[in-house]
């Protein structure tokens, strides 16, 4: 069979229900406000009728009505991630597969193996294998590069960062002499011995490599579809029903709405347009006002664009996130500057315009806002709006990551209904580096999701995913139970002990990120999110009740099943 005939197969093979369906003898998590536990519940069509007792329930059902005896099993509300790149991820292995990597040498024999394959002078490029996530934590060198391919120009890029071989550099024509374009937040990083490029190119730098032949396949249009109606199916097998998708093309929206269309979307998809900030300010008003006069921007429960992003830092697995305090010299992230704090991209006025601008057209804004010098820049830029220009809490401004946060920056988006977008993964994934990059004080506010929920900000829980289909093989994992997983023990891998065991929160409260609060933070928490009478019969059967078993169990569960308004889809 055709792999990317199976969600349109799973799509079809459990119909609309005709009539009413009952749900009875099962555990059935409602995440209420009360976040209250019942045995049944009656869906009719995409809705749910009621819930209550067994008894209840199945109470002058009709006799048309079809009945599934839960046998004890638990049940959640359908999950939801809050962060995706599906369209890319979804064809990243279109041309060939790309194995997980753990050290440098993984990834040069990787790149040996590309070669192998590729004629010479093919470009081989390699992107999203995170130095943080290597246990030499480093780039590969320039000479590691050219020793790997010395006959393909190669570019390895990990966030807003590439490491180059000598050959790509010479192709690009990058030398000592070379800076990054002005205008932009970058550099050519060079070596303080030689002036010589050492292949590192960092942000707006990167904009200089002059790409030829890559000599990889590139799927057509219905490819594309099928591959992320395959993705799609593989987010419902993990419990995914509803998605974000941060930085959306219009491409991207093309192929959302194309699987809409023919009734094989199998995941619930809202929407934040990108928005290029690089651009001059009257071009990127332009831009928004194009978005917020777009035909998706009508509310469909399927399909909705809301949403707008813009970048505003590097990241924390580059070392380029906007700090407050300078990073310190590192090797592993190639900084010998003992001032630098990061890359920020857009300055503080130009911020105000554009976000005050989206905001004003009832578009949700966001940033990319990794550092805590970023995460501020973009809070005190929402209090300016409110201050001067119109309350934003009803208009739920977001940050998007808000890894590393402040008391005060906390304080101001409990008070401007400021949410935030949080990928737990990564403190299990980067707490072992972060730790070693910058010590305990200054992870105190690293994901503090026990102040955070104190405090009353709405915070969601998202994976960024970014490349591959398989939700712990991918780039990044898009498993929710690792991320609730993640909150529970605040584990990071390859190193014993905790990282600031006084922000773990509960179950329930891991829960609320992928169901309730991020249902809240797209504006539909009337219709998503929870368990109740009028709500989407959006929800998953687990294999084991996560309220009560170990706590290293929750990483393990499967889901037995996934419904989608009212009809099974895994």
């Amino acid at each position: 069979m055709n792999r990317f005939l199976l969600p349109l197969l799973l799509l079809l093979a459990t119909p609309l229900a005709a009539g009413p369906t009952a749900f009875v003898n099962g555990k059935i998590v409602t995440v209420d406000e009360s976040f209250s536990i019942v045995e049944a519940m009656l869906v009719n069509g995409d809705r749910i009728v009621k819930i209550g007792t067994s008894a209840a329930i199945q109470e002058g059902l009709p006799a048309a009505a079809t009945l599934f005896d839960l046998k004890g099993a638990t049940v959640l509300p359908g999950l939801i991630d809050s962060h995706v790149h599906s369209t890319g991820a979804s064809t990243y292995e279109f041309d060939h597969a790309v194995p997980e990597m753990e050290t440098v040498a993984d990834v040069l024999a990787h790149i040996r193996d590309r070669a192998a394959q590729l004629p010479e002078g093919t470009w081989i490029g390699l992107s999203q294998v995170f130095i943080t996530r290597l246990r030499e934590q480093r780039f590969p060198t320039r000479a590691e590069l050219d020793e790997a391919a010395p006959k393909h120009p190669v570019t390895f890029r990990t966030g807003p960062d590439s490491a180059l071989n000598s050959l790509a550099l010479s192709l690009s024509g990058i030398d000592r002499d070379t800076e990054a374009p002005e205008g932009g937040a970058g550099r050519v990083e060079k070596d303080p011995a030689t002036g010589e490029p050492t292949g590192i190119l960092r942000g707006s730098a990167t904009g200089l490599i002059k790409r030829g032949d890559t000599g990889t396949k590139s799927p057509d249009a219905q490819e594309q579809a099928d591959a992320l109606a395959e993705l799609l199916a593989d987010y419902n097998r993990v419990g995914i029903t509803s998605i974000s998708d941060r930085n959306a093309s219009e491409g991207a929206v093309r192929l959302y709405t194309a699987l809409r269309d023919a009734d094989r979307l199998s995941c619930r998809v809202y929407l934040y347009h990108g928005v290029n900030a690089q651009a001059p300010l009257e071009t990127v008003l332009a831009n928004l006002d194009k978005i917020a006069d777009h035909p998706l921007r009508e509310y469909d429960n399927r399909l909705w664009l809301r949403g707008v992003k813009i970048f505003l830092d590097g990241g924390m697995l580059t070392g380029s996130a906007y700090m407050k305090r300078p990073w310190g010299v590192s090797a592993a992230y190639g900084i010998d500057d003992p001032e630098y704090r990061g890359m920020a991209y857009v300055e503080p006025d130009k911020l105000y315009e554009m976000a005050r601008h989206a905001l004003a057209k009832d578009l949700q804004f966001t940033a990319h806002s990794v550092g805590d010098g970023a995460v501020e820049r973009l809070v005190d830029t929402y209090e300016r709006i409110a201050a001067n220009d119109f309350p934003v809490k009803d208009k739920r401004p977001c940050v998007t990551h808000c890894n590393f946060m402040s008391a005060a920056a906390i304080e101001k988006m409990a008070a401007h209904g400021i949410v935030a977008d949080l990928q737990p993964a990564w403190l299990h994934l980067d707490g072992r580096t972060l730790l070693k990059q910058f010590g305990e004080e200054r992870l105190e506010y690293f994901q503090p999701y026990k102040t955070l929920a104190e405090k009353g900000v709405k915070v969601g829980g998202g994976s960024d995913h970014m490349q591959k289909i398989g939700s712990l093989r991918s780039v990044n994992p898009y498993n929710p139970f690792l991320g609730m997983w993640t909150t529970l023990t605040r584990q990071p891998r390859w190193m014993s002990g905790t990282l600031h065991p006084a922000q773990i929160i509960d179950r329930a409260a891991a829960i609320r990120l992928y169901t309730i609060n991020n249902a809240w933070l797209t504006f539909e928490e009337k219709e998503k999110g929870s368990l109740e009478a009028g709500k989407l019969a959006d929800f998953i059967v687990l294999d084991r009740d996560i309220l009560n078993c170990p706590v290293d169990d929750v990483k393990e569960i499967q889901v037995v099943e996934t419904w989608l308004g009212g009809r099974r889809v895994i």
